[in-house]
């Protein structure tokens, strides 16, 4: 995401998007947003219970209608982009979590979200290489894994983000590199390198394609990588950081955050993404085929939008924004929905902090998703995975 200038920046919020470099189904697309996958009727019918008791329910918050049974599964640091397997059996996410990670950056881990999870650190397997910074992981539809790092630039941590001139600013690190690796972590191997900035991958529902961010062509652009034959297809073009995309659960077309200066807001762009950087606040949501045409801007909202993922209807899109916070100086985010047209926005999270990151499972009934919420509803600076049932 990136911030309008003069945007003020909370230190909360610079906490919460420390994680912003976030970045297919695959599920059958249902017909209707009514319909329900096959395979799944258990989970929905408990997602839908009459018996349901909202006052047990102590991390949902009021309002949340579409979600019930929210369960914490991560307990300190910052976790995030928490992504599905293609059994729904397993989640696969970031972490700085000093309790399961020693280096002091993000490193990749599985959990099963099925699990009594207790913060032990026996129920998080490290599955990155342990060295440099990690982002954006996914799994393939063999189980295999995909995940950005530095590591084979150094191995050490990279410098974090600093502040210019008083503005929060994102480190567009040059080592990043896309890896694949067996389910376990082992075996990893450079899948698609080069010079310059490659992270943020996705892998569409069917297995063909890849989609990540790339520097290689002198802007924060959409790339496509084609798993037979290894080619590559340059998706966007215009100024501005394109980035963050997903696959429609049909794997025809893909959704994205961008960001798109003119004046002098395209000079400040250019100037910093020059020195490695870019500055995170003025967002909005795309959506094009996967060949990069027919692109159609879905929302048009102030702020940052960002972190979107396709409902499985196809049909609509779920997404982090702070655009109802800006007078508050943007320090809120919440997911919220909205039609492919751009029609029907809807508040779907009411923390009073910051949630983001939402994945459907495959199956259609459960919503992973990161936040700063609590119990005690206390602002708190650790950013946790949560996963709650999906009600229609």
């Amino acid at each position: 995401m990136t911030m309008r200038s003069g945007f003020a920046v909370s230190t909360f919020f610079i906490v919460s998007v420390i994680l912003l470099s976030a970045c297919g189904t695959d599920s059958p697309a249902r017909e209707g947003r009514e319909g329900v996958a096959s395979g799944h009727d258990a989970r929905a019918a408990a997602a839908n219970d009459a018996t349901y008791d909202a006052s047990l329910d102590s991390l949902r918050m009021e309002g949340e209608v579409h979600l019930h049974n929210v369960k914490q599964l991560t307990f300190g640091g910052n976790n995030a982009e928490a992504y599905w397997s293609r059994d729904d059996d397993q989640l696969i996410f970031q972490s700085d979590w000093d309790r399961i990670n020693g280096q002091g950056c993000d490193q990749i881990y599985v959990m099963d979200p099925d699990a009594g999870l207790t913060g032990s650190p026996t129920d998080y397997t490290l599955v990155s290489t342990g060295e440099g910074r990690t982002t954006c992981s996914y799994f393939l539809p063999d189980g295999r894994i995909i995940y950005g790092s530095t590591h084979e630039g150094d191995r050490a941590c990279p410098d974090p983000a600093v502040f210019d001139q008083g503005r929060y600013v994102w480190p567009i690190y040059d080592t990043y590199d896309i890896y694949m690796a067996d389910a376990d972590g082992s075996g990893a191997e450079l899948l698609i390198g080069g010079p310059g900035y490659d992270a943020e991958a996705t892998v569409s529902p069917d297995g063909r394609y890849i989609i990540f961010t790339s520097t290689r062509s002198g802007d924060l652009e959409l790339w496509r990588y084609e798993m037979a034959s290894g080619d590559l297809l340059q998706l966007t073009s215009s100024l501005g950081y394109d980035g963050g995309a997903f696959f429609s659960p049909d794997s025809k077309q893909i959704v994205w955050r961008t960001s798109r200066p003119t004046g002098a807001d395209a000079d400040a762009y250019r100037s910093l993404l020059a020195r490695g950087f870019v500055e995170p606040s003025s967002m909005n949501i795309f959506v094009a085929d996967i060949d990069g045409s027919n692109v159609r801007q879905v929302t048009d909202l102030p702020g940052a939008n960002w972190a979107p993922y396709f409902h499985p209807s196809g049909e609509e899109i779920l997404f982090a924004s702070n655009h109802h916070s800006q007078d508050a100086g943007g320090r809120v985010f919440n997911i919220f929905a909205i039609d492919t047209d751009g029609s029907n926005l809807r508040q779907i999270t009411f923390s009073r902090t910051f949630d983001s990151f939402p994945m459907f499972s495959y199956d259609g009934t459960r919503l992973a998703f990161s936040s700063n919420r609590t119990v005690s509803g206390v602002e708190t600076r650790e950013t946790n995975v949560f996963v709650a049932d999906w009600v229609e």
